[in-house]
């Protein structure tokens, strides 16, 4: 993908942002999320469908969103890229946030949570390589991993960049 002009990337985190704010309130409580469950299975392997649904239900809320937006602009989307959407936050369900952690955790850049890996930090700064292994060790599909461990830095990868594109958006 090609860089944006600085105003379009400067809205665009702005939008990010709201989009975080917005999803940062509805994670208050797990009793608020609504995922769909159902829907997401249809579209996981039977090893990724089991990680899928032990993640906390406002994370899989979050990934189904994510993964519908990107369904809804590319409805043609590999299903490997559709699944990883739907598990890209897999790794933070090694250590599940309490509700002040929640809070706090999503008001920290990614960059300074790498720089200070500790506790809920850690689990937020490497969820996406925790999030691929625990797939690769459940047997999910390997391209799913991939994708998983690189939506937060696609390093060349069109697909992992359409990933982080939605997840920021979401």
């Amino acid at each position: 993908m090609r860089p944006l002009p600085l105003p379009a990337r400067l809205l665009r985190k702005v939008r990010g942002y709201g989009g975080k704010v917005g999803r940062l309130i509805r994670s208050l409580h797990a009793a608020q999320a609504w995922p769909e469950d159902g829907w997401a299975d249809s579209r996981l392997t039977a090893a990724e469908a089991r990680v899928y649904r032990g993640m906390d239900p406002r994370d899989r809320e979050h990934a189904c969103r994510v993964a519908r937006h990107l369904l809804r602009d590319r409805p043609d989307a590999d299903p490997e890229l559709v699944a990883a959407a739907l598990l890209h936050d897999c790794g933070k369900s090694i250590r599940p946030y309490r509700v002040l952690e929640r809070v706090l955790i999503g008001l920290v850049p990614n960059r300074l949570s790498r720089a200070l890996p500790l506790g809920p930090l850690a689990v937020r700064a490497y969820h996406p390589e925790l999030g691929a292994e625990l797939l690769a060790r459940a047997g999910a599909r390997p391209r799913v991993a991939r994708l998983v461990a690189r939506h937060h830095h696609p390093g060349g990868d069109p697909d992992a960049a359409l990933l982080h594109h939605y997840d920021d958006l979401e």
